[in-house]
């Protein structure tokens, strides 16, 4: 979840269907839990205009106590939907502070047991809406959850915000899980070759389509196309040309299409490659 401003209300709504993708591919980070500008979402209704455009299998992340449980309700409901839960950095703090974080870790641990869980996420670090006095609970707290993963052998979804040279210390201290995806990469050229070498994966999001995002593509060139995953972070990071309207998987098209003309390669070659890197993270629907 990376929160961004969400433009006057007259942009709060869901732009219409683009044009669909030759190969389906995944939403690879969504919630479809969470309800922005009074516009709830009918969960069925944005599974089927996603499948209308390509994009036949999300994963929906539920990243606090509430999101969480809904997110096992809804795997349980659609077929086409896997899960992941954690506990949001910026949650961390306000939950160790009220003495909570044990009995939150507890409950986090239980529902990712189940077995359409295939994600402990989105887990990590955020020195944007966090200041320094929360940062060591949110060391121990991305600590906690990537010693989870690796118990569990589930894919590692990583939330990263102005914390960069703190998230790769971490992970190489504690030892990335086998599939550790940085969530709505943020780093530039040089940090997106050090993921690749490490062997994690990077999952982009609208923001790579933004005017103005010049080093997010160059980090995006230089990503192989066996570690590239695709993502809406819906209801926010909403595409060009769509920016600040409320997002929604089948908004997908628009990001894959602008990544597939950053990396110059044929948008059938790069659907195939999303789908494929998917399925090798999350196992099958």
């Amino acid at each position: 979840m990376t929160h961004s401003n969400s433009g006057s209300s007259s942009r709060a709504v869901v732009p219409d269907l683009p044009d669909a993708l030759p190969i389906a591919v995944v939403d690879n980070h969504t919630h479809l839990d969470i309800e922005r500008e009074g516009h709830p979402v009918d969960v069925a209704d944005a599974l089927a205009k996603a499948r209308a455009v390509g994009v036949d299998r999300v994963v929906q992340i539920g990243c606090d106590l509430p999101g969480a449980r809904q997110t096992v309700e809804m795997i349980d409901t659609y077929a086409a939907m896997l899960g992941g839960v954690a506990l949001h950095p910026n949650e961390v703090p306000g939950l160790a502070e009220s003495g909570s974080l044990v009995a939150a870790y507890a409950e986090i641990e239980t529902l990712a047991a189940h077995p359409r869980v295939r994600v402990v996420g989105e887990t990590g670090l955020d020195y944007y809406r966090t200041g320094p006095e929360g940062r060591d609970v949110q060391h121990e707290s991305f600590r906690w959850h990537i010693d989870l993963a690796k118990r569990l052998g589930k894919a590692l979804q990583i939330h990263d915000r102005d914390a960069h040279d703190d998230v790769l210390r971490i992970l190489e201290e504690e030892g990335a899980p086998n599939s550790t995806v940085l969530h709505c990469f943020s780093g530039d050229l040089q940090m997106a070759q050090t993921c690749a070498e490490r062997g994690y994966y990077l999952s982009f999001a609208g923001t790579v389509t933004f005017k103005n995002a010049h080093g997010l593509r160059d980090a995006l060139s230089v990503t192989p196309l066996d570690r590239l995953l695709v993502e809406t972070d819906a209801p926010y990071l909403t595409p060009h040309p769509h920016r600040g309207a409320i997002n929604a998987p089948h908004l997908i098209p628009l990001t894959v299409r602008a990544m597939a003309a950053t990396l110059g390669v044929a948008v059938p070659t790069l659907c195939q490659a999303l789908s494929e890197n998917s399925e090798r993270v999350y196992g099958p629907w």
